[in-house]
This record gives C-alpha cells, sequence and structure tokens, in this order.
C-alpha cells in the first residue's frame, strides 16, 4: 500500500535559469554559488519523504529555510521544478487543471498563517466556501459548516461576521473551513504563529483531538520547535531547502544529527519529550499478592529498585509495594497486606513530565498492552536518573518502545 504522501528528489527554483541551477545542486554546489552562476535561488532541494495516512509531519526551520514553499508544492499552489510527488500513489505533477482542482476540493486542503477570511461573508458562509466551490446545495453546505464550526467551537458564532471575532477565534474559522471539506491531506502553514501563547496552546491541543476525529494526514509548517514536539508524529528540520534530520520527536531532542539541530534543542524541556519506554525495563521482578514478606524483600534487594509491582493471575497491575513498606512489615505476612492500590499504568509513549504532574513519581510505573498485562516497570530511580540526564543534556538509553501515550490510575 503506497504512502499517502510520498516525494522523491523534488527541486523548487525560482530564477531564470531553473534547470541548470538543479544540475548545479545536484553536482554538490551551495545555495550561494547557484545564485552566483545562475542568478536563481534552489529553494527546495532534493527533498525525499513519504507521510503514512493520519500522520502529523511537521517541518520545522527558521524563515527562509524552504518549509513553507515545500508545503505549497505538496497542492501544487506553486510548481515544482524537479522530482516526483504522489498522493495515494497518484502523480500530482501529471495532473491537468481540472484533475488539480479536483484534488484541491475533494483530497488536500489547506490552513494558512493569515486567516484569509471574506469579511462580507458570515462565520458559516466563510466555513462553507469550499463546498461552495464544490458545488454543494446550500442546506448541505450550512449544515457541514455549522458541524465544522462546532467541531471548533464556533457553531454558537455561525451568523457573526469575522470582524466580530478575535484573532484566535478567525482561526478556528479557517480551521473550520479546511474540515468542512472532510479533507484526506490538511496542509498548515505556521497557522498558529499569529496568536498569543495561551491561545496557541489550546489550538495545539485542539488540533489534536480534530486530527483523531477526522482522521485526517496533517503536513504542519512551524519555525517553533516547541510546537513541533507537541504535535509531530515525526518532525523535519530544514536548513537551505534541504532536511538536515527526520525522525520522532524523542530522537530530535536525544539525538540530535549535527549543531544546527542542537542548538534547536538546547532549550527544549526534555521531561515533555523523553518518555516512559525509553527508559522502562522488562528485567524487574513482579509480585503475587499472596507472596510472603521475606520473598519479597529478597526479589526487591536483588533488582536493585525502589518499589516493586504486583500483579494478578492474569499479569495485570494490582498495586505496588516500596522498600520501606516490605522492611516495616512481618517478614511472615502476604504482600497483600500492605500492598498500595491501585497501580499506576501507563503506555510506553507517555512523556516523564506526565508521569510527573499525575503525582507518580514516588511509585513503579506498570507499561501495559492492550490487553492491559504488564509488559515493562519503570521504577521511580530509573525516573530521578532519567530527569537527571535529561537536565544535564544527556542522552538517555531508548529501550522499550510502544505507540499510544496515556496514563491512568486503575
Amino acid at each position: 500500500m503506497p504512502a499517502k504522501l510520498s516525494m522523491e528528489g523534488l527541486y523548487k527554483v525560482f530564477g531564470p535559469a531553473p534547470e541548470e541551477a538543479v544540475k548545479l545542486a545536484r553536482e554538490g554546489l551551495d545555495k550561494d554559488e547557484i545564485y552566483r552562476r545562475t542568478e536563481s535561488v534552489v529553494a527546495v532541494d532534493n527533498i525525499s519523504l513519504e507521510v503514512e495516512s493520519r500522520e502529523i509531519f511537521v517541518v520545522m526551520g527558521l524563515s527562509g529555510s524552504g518549509k513553507s514553499t515545500l508545503v505549497r508544492c505538496i497542492n501544487r499552489l506553486i510548481e515544482p521544478t524537479s522530482g516526483s510527488l504522489a498522493i495515494d500513489g497518484q502523480d500530482v505533477l501529471a495532473l491537468d487543471e481540472g484533475g488539480l482542482r479536483q484534488l484541491r476540493l475533494a483530497k488536500v486542503a489547506m490552513v494558512f498563517q493569515h486567516f484569509a477570511l471574506f469579511p462580507h461573508r458570515t462565520v458559516a458562509e466563510n466555513a462553507a466556501y469550499g463546498l461552495k466551490i464544490r458545488g454543494v446545495s446550500p442546506k448541505q453546505r450550512r449544515e457541514k459548516a455549522v458541524e465544522a464550526l462546532a467541531a471548533v467551537g464556533l457553531d454558537a458564532w455561525a451568523d457573526a461576521y469575522p470582524s466580530n471575532l478575535s484573532g484566535g477565534m478567525q482561526q478556528r474559522v479557517g480551521l473550520a473551513r479546511a474540515l468542512a471539506v472532510d479533507p484526506e491531506i490538511l496542509l498548515m502553514d505556521e497557522p498558529f504563529s499569529a496568536l498569543d501563547p495561551l491561545i496557541r496552546r489550546d489550538m495545539q491541543n485542539e488540533l489534536l483531538g480534530l486530527q483523531e476525529r477526522y482522521s485526517a494526514t496533517i503536513v504542519f509548517i512551524t519555525h517553533d520547535l516547541n510546537e513541533a514536539l507537541t504535535l509531530g508524529s515525526r518532525i523535519a528540520i530544514m536548513k537551505d531547502g534541504s532536511f538536515v534530520q527526520v525522525g520522532r520527536p524523542q530522537e530530535i531532542v536525544s539525538a540530535p544529527a549535527d549543531d544546527y539541530v542542537a542548538n534547536f534543542t538546547r532549550e527544549v524541556d526534555r521531561s515533555r519529550v523523553l518518555t516512559l519506554g525509553q527508559i522502562a525495563r522488562r528485567d524487574r521482578p513482579l509480585l503475587e499478592p499472596q507472596e510472603e514478606i521475606a520473598a519479597a524483600c529478597r526479589k526487591l534487594s536483588a533488582s536493585g529498585a525502589q518499589a516493586l509491582l504486583v500483579q494478578d493471575s492474569a499479569q495485570k497491575p494490582l498495586g505496588s509495594v516500596s522498600a520501606a513498606q516490605l522492611l516495616a512489615a512481618d517478614p511472615a505476612a502476604r504482600v497483600e497486606s500492605v500492598m498500595e492500590r491501585p497501580a499506576i499504568t501507563a503506555e510506553a509513549e507517555t512523556s516523564l513530565a506526565t508521569i510527573l504532574e499525575t503525582g507518580g513519581a514516588g511509585a513503579p510505573v506498570a507499561l501495559v498492552d492492550k490487553q492491559g498485562r504488564i509488559s515493562a516497570t519503570v521504577d521511580p530511580g530509573d525516573l530521578v536518573n532519567a530527569l537527571a540526564a535529561a537536565r544535564a543534556s544527556e542522552q538517555p538509553i531508548s529501550q522499550e518502545k510502544n505507540v499510544t501515550a496515556g496514563v491512568h490510575n486503575g
């Protein structure tokens, strides 16, 4: 099955000699030398990537890095100079005017940094604009527009005009306009950069929820690393038209490819990026509720842990016991007599910061599989050591990984 979006060797050159500029770029000349020889600027330089269905792929870079040009190449608002580009295996660069129009109407929607709302149209009419272009009946497009506005919390403002809305609300209308057409791919070019920090954070969280609801594949452009780390399934760091590094957020932060990427990540709160799966261990012993305290103490001592988890007969977590609880108990008593309920459970993609915020730093955490069984454990000492290493900007040792984030008390 092909990737949702793929490109291979994509170039975009602005200037009088695009073919010559591409030839020189392939020979390894830098942008300045190419411009000196051709008076042409290589804005996108040999980009290859695949974006999977329902992925949020973030392209991050400074102004002039080529990221906005790249995203506009995807729907051919800007025509690529060379290379290949496909959506669901369909050659986008081979589409004629009618095919390209259909692609934009039916499959790919775009949200811009500047809201681009029509001031003389109501909020609902703005949200329904793509449906109107598509030829949808007035009744149906009103229904779809109000539904999309409800998704972003603005259905009550359907008949207001944009001038009555704050900047954050106007950006929500722009997002609703894109969502109203049920796009398979959503292109977002720095959509939140004009918003104040609090509204921006709200919009980021809202986008994550909407992406789950609408199952869209998102290509998101930003110059803000924290935003990229919050949203991205994967992140591409772009410089001078090329990708310097592509990877998961944890990889970008913990293993920067070069000094350029390292400079971006230097001020990042690593506890929000590093995950339990990166520090979890599978070799720690688990206790049974009917086990004697004396046997539990021996297991604890051999493990070097500060606490141990207790499991039931189905290998599901019941609770936990600390070293202090075990040492203070009657050696002949049962583990269940001192066990604390419930156990703290999480999935491997849960960030270290999430555990801290939920008050779970003092107890062991059970990483559970889809059946709720314990697959690995994180000891309080593991968490402390990882946080100390993160704050010293040391690279954590990556161990177990999973795919879904979440923390549960149960």
